[in-house]
């Protein structure tokens, strides 16, 4: 007789099912996994075997022969145990072989019979929803797995419940999906004092999901701002939070057993590795640019990560999507994020501030922002630049508008891009806009249209540039209510590129 139940095995954001199928047969006794396990998978032989004997449960005299199908497809990962757990309890008669084929199960075992929390529980209950069976997880990832919807969760502490739920003794409750309060925010835009340009560019930057550079010299707020752009990002909505959540589920970020509508804010240090940032490593899990999906991706002292870390961001910045090969694995993942880059205008700092002259100026600037490639500068829609503030600005009063009053326009921008884009699937704000789309949404007003001719020959724009100006400008009308693209929306789109231009 050979019992089975099911699990999944991950490729990218997707959970892939599997047939887990368990032998006794006559023989030696022993215990083999196959399938192209890694070793992981197969040191759950004696996790099994431990939590068995805990629970008094006697390894039979037996040759047992665990197999997981497709057997061509790597398995990795200490989610295996449960479901190895279960077969085998299905082939001695412990459990209802007919329940156990009936649920797709995932879980780490501990030697006491504990069931651990594992990575990847959303994706797996999406799994098990596709193929109409029930998903069986510890409990602490019951309320993130329940989130689905679409399928019975049930989330066991111990084997010993799971055994007495497939038995029918002690059947349990399903598990209730779980929601995290949203985060409070303390930082606030009215904090920063002065740099109202810079507030409007990341208005901007938030309504439509514009890339920003921001170069000024150290202290002058770069960081300060960057740090504030969560404040007055919308919610992710119910598709986004599935999306996000899917890639924080398999790199194990859904620790509090629920999901989060918080927009994602990775900010990773300049001496990031290529495959922290892009993804990669073992198994090749999602890097920065992922975690940063529908979410803000800052990178501050952009120059000073390695020129081919900075390279690599062009292909996704374009696409949305990251495609990761390695010789024993091909994932693709979503990474649409809003960059946000801050640097220094030289080595030093200091390059423009009368007060501190630069004694390498000017070609300590052209250097040190050198190191930033053409191609890639080029995919900023806003460049603006922070000047220093004085020390006597500082002890004014706060002044200027507040996250919640700003946030509540960047929603209302938004509102607008989501019934705009309604019948187009892949695209949901104004910087996805592209090709006859583009030209549909954001064409100008003659003025307009002669004034961006005029100022892209003038300063040699790329085709690139000229699209980003015109969805930038789409951005500034959609914040001020007007359905047409005018002279006065290309003119201040165009400052946030011409100025850094020029200077």
């Amino acid at each position: 007789m050979v019992a089975k139940t099911y699990t999944v095995a991950f490729e990218g954001v997707e959970a892939r099912s599997v047939e887990v199928q368990c032998a006794l047969s006559e023989g030696l006794p022993g215990f083999a996994i196959v399938g192209l396990a890694d070793k992981a998978v197969s040191e759950a032989r004696e996790r099994v075997r431990a939590a068995l004997g805990a629970l008094a449960i006697a390894m039979p005299m037996q040759k047992i022969t665990v197999n997981l199908s497709p057997a061509d497809m790597p398995k990795e990962g200490s989610h295996f145990d449960l479901p190895v757990a279960l077969a085998l309890l299905a082939a001695l008669g412990l459990v209802p072989p007919e329940r156990a084929e009936a649920v797709v199960a995932i879980g780490e075992l501990a030697l006491d019979g504990r069931l651990v929390g594992v990575a990847g529980a959303l994706p797996s209950a999406l799994a098990a929803a596709e193929n109409g069976r029930d998903l069986i997880c510890p409990k602490s990832c019951g309320a993130e797995a329940a989130w689905v919807g679409a399928t019975d969760v049930f989330a066991p502490a111990t084997l010993s419940e799971a055994i007495a739920h497939l038995s029918g003794r002690a059947p349990l409750e399903p598990a209730r999906p779980g929601l995290l309060d949203p985060p409070i925010l303390a930082r606030d835009l009215r904090d920063v004092k002065g740099q109202e340009r810079a507030k409007r560019a990341l208005e901007i930057a938030a309504a439509g999901r514009h890339h920003m550079m921001m170069i000024g010299a150290p202290g002058s707020g770069k960081s300060m701002l960057a740090a504030r752009l969560p404040s007055i990002l919308p919610p992710l909505t119910p598709t986004e939070a599935l999306e996000t959540s899917m890639i924080h589920s398999l790199s194990g970020l859904l620790g509090e057993g629920g999901i989060s509508r918080a927009r994602p804010f990775r900010e990773p240090h300049h001496t990031a590795s290529m495959a922290a940032m892009i993804g990669g490593g073992r198994g090749a899990r999602p890097g920065e640019v992922s975690l940063a999906h529908n979410g803000v991706l800052f990178m501050d002292e952009f120059p000073e990560f390695p020129r081919a870390v900075l390279e690599t961001l062009r292909q996704p910045i374009e696409t949305g999507e990251v495609v990761v090969a390695r010789a024993n694995a091909h994932m693709r993942y979503p990474c649409r994020f809003l960059l946000i880059a801050a640097a220094n205008p030289c080595k030093c700092g200091y390059l423009g501030d009368p007060a501190r002259a630069c004694s390498r100026a000017p070609t300590c600037g052209e250097d040190y922002l050198g190191k930033v490639s053409g191609p890639l500068m080029d995919r900023f829609d806003l460049r603006i630049e922070v000047p220093p503030v004085a020390f006597s600005d500082l002890d004014l009063p706060a002044s200027g508008e507040d996250s919640g009053t700003i946030a509540k326009r960047v929603q209302a921008a938004r509102d607008v891009q989501t019934a705009r884009f309604a019948g187009h699937a892949s695209v949901r704000v104004n910087a996805e806009a592209e090709g006859a789309l583009l030209e549909k949404i954001a064409t100008p007003d003659a003025q307009g249209r002669e004034m961006l001719t005029r100022m892209a020959e003038r300063f040699g724009l790329s085709a690139r540039a000229y699209h980003r100006v015109l969805r930038v400008a789409r951005t500034i009308a959609d914040l001020e209510h007007d359905a047409d693209v005018r002279q006065p929306h290309i003119a201040e789109a165009l400052s946030y590129r011409i100025s850094a231009m020029a200077s």
